[in-house]
């Protein structure tokens, strides 16, 4: 298997089983939030632009109605979902700066040119992406360098990113952001750093080696 193919899903494989500390926000004290991070606004209309490229990259990819509709009922929990990978694309990219790392284009371009040879081009690499793990298109660069972010900070851990060590250093970095979610969406878990009941297939496929699986 290859190492850059295990790379695409590595987040949220060994969730802690410690008792949850909940943080929740609500509309009085955010008006307009869906989450606040770090002290900065995730809006809902910045969601719901984020659920609707989701959306528009399905329509183009399922023109049959039919087929359409049956992958709106498998992506129901979209703007969950999308949420929950927002937040958590911020605590892992905090962890990272914490650690030190940092990752280049050059990285990030080469990591895309391996997974586009082995999924046939390009645009099968994005359909991948879209199909599988809720990632639109134009976010797939984004999504690929948060990957290298948590492939090195298990490596400067001594880890994997299925071991407690690694799930520590983004606990701490969810305390350090007061993630603050609006009650509409769940409740964010910092202990886990996980949105409860959040549902993520594109950070399972975890292997101790932390190398990807075929999509």
């Amino acid at each position: 298997m290859h190492r850059r193919r295990r790379t695409a899903l590595v987040l949220s494989a060994a969730i802690a089983t410690a008792a949850p500390f909940l943080t929740a926000c609500g509309s009085d004290a955010h008006p307009g939030a869906a989450a606040v991070v770090g002290g900065q606004r995730i809006t809902v209309a910045q969601l719901e632009t984020r659920v609707n490229e989701v959306r528009q990259a399905q329509r183009s990819a399922v023109p049959d109605e039919q087929q359409y509709q049956q992958v709106l009922a498998a992506t129901s929990s979209l703007t969950r979902d999308t949420l929950h990978n927002m937040v958590l694309d911020q605590v892992l990219h905090r962890a990272a700066q914490d650690a030190g790392i940092s990752v280049t284009r050059k990285e990030i371009q080469q990591m895309r040119t391996g997974l586009a040879q082995q999924a046939g081009g390009s645009k099968a690499l994005q359909n991948a992406w879209l199909q599988k793990y809720g990632i639109a298109p134009k976010r797939l660069d984004d999504n690929l360098r948060l990957q290298l972010e948590a492939q090195k900070l298990a490596q400067q851990l001594g880890t994997d990113t299925t071991q407690p060590a690694f799930w520590k250093a983004l606990s701490k970095a969810s305390q350090e952001l007061h993630v603050d979610l609006n009650p509409r969406y769940g409740a964010w878990d910092v202990q886990k750093s996980s949105r409860v009941d959040a549902k993520t297939p594109w950070v399972r496929e975890v292997t101790s080696s932390g190398t990807q699986a075929t999509a």
